[in-house]
C-alpha cells in the first residue's frame, strides 16, 4: 500500500462543476444535480484501494446520518481502468450495490475532474458549504488499515456538524492518506 497524502488545497476554494456518468443510476450527473442544500461532500474513491475498503461502511453510515440535514455525498472514481480494470464502471456499480451506497458514484474517465480538484489519493475528501466553498479537506479520521484505531469518521463528522451549526471549524485539518490516484 502506497501512502499518498492529500494536497490540502486552500479553504474557500469553489467547487468545480462536472458532468460525469453515475454508475448507479446510469445517467450523467452534474454538480447542481447532486449538491446538497446545506453542504456537499465530494469524495475521490475507487474499488480496489485498501484504504477505501477500510472506510466504506463509515462513509455509508455518515451519508445516511446526514442526508436529512441537507448534506449530500458524492463519490468519484478517476483511476485508469486500462491498468486497473477492477475500477471499471461495471465493477464500480457492483461495488456500490455491495456497499449500499446511497450517493452517486461517478466515473471520471478523462481524469479532468480529479485534476481540477487537485485530488491526490483515495480516499480524498472535499467538504463544501451551501455556497460550494471549501470548508474542510483532509482525513475521515485517524483510522488506517491495520493501525487498530476504530473507523468512526470523527474528523469529517465534526466538520459536517460545524456546517450544520453555522460554526467555523477551528480544529487542525489533517491530510487524508491513501493510495495515489492511478493516472493514465
Amino acid at each position: 500500500m502506497a501512502k499518498t497524502p492529500s494536497k490540502m488545497i486552500s479553504l474557500g476554494t469553489k467547487a468545480y462543476d462536472f458532468d460525469l456518468f453515475d454508475v448507479i443510476s446510469e445517467e450523467n450527473k452534474n454538480l447542481n444535480k447532486v449538491k446538497g442544500d446545506t453542504g456537499t461532500l465530494i469524495m475521490f474513491i475507487c474499488n480496489h484501494c485498501p484504504y477505501v475498503k477500510h472506510i466504506n461502511k463509515t462513509i455509508v453510515k455518515l451519508a445516511n446520518e446526514f442526508i436529512n440535514d441537507g448534506i449530500k455525498f458524492v463519490a468519484i472514481s478517476s483511476n485508469d481502468i486500462v491498468n486497473y480494470p477492477e475500477d471499471s464502471p461495471e465493477l464500480m456499480k457492483l461495488n456500490a450495490n455491495e456497499n449500499k451506497y446511497i450517493f452517486p458514484y461517478l466515473f471520471d474517465d478523462t481524469q479532468d475532474i480529479a485534476k481540477k480538484y487537485d485530488a491526490a489519493c483515495t480516499p480524498d475528501f472535499f467538504l463544501y458549504d451551501k455556497e460550494l466553498k471549501l470548508v474542510y479537506r483532509g482525513q475521515l479520521d485517524n483510522s488506517r488499515p491495520g493501525n487498530g484505531i476504530e473507523c468512526d469518521g470523527s474528523d469529517l463528522k465534526y466538520a459536517i456538524t460545524c456546517i450544520l451549526n453555522n460554526k467555523q471549524n477551528e480544529r487542525t485539518q489533517k491530510p487524508s492518506i491513501g493510495c495515489n490516484i492511478k493516472w493514465k
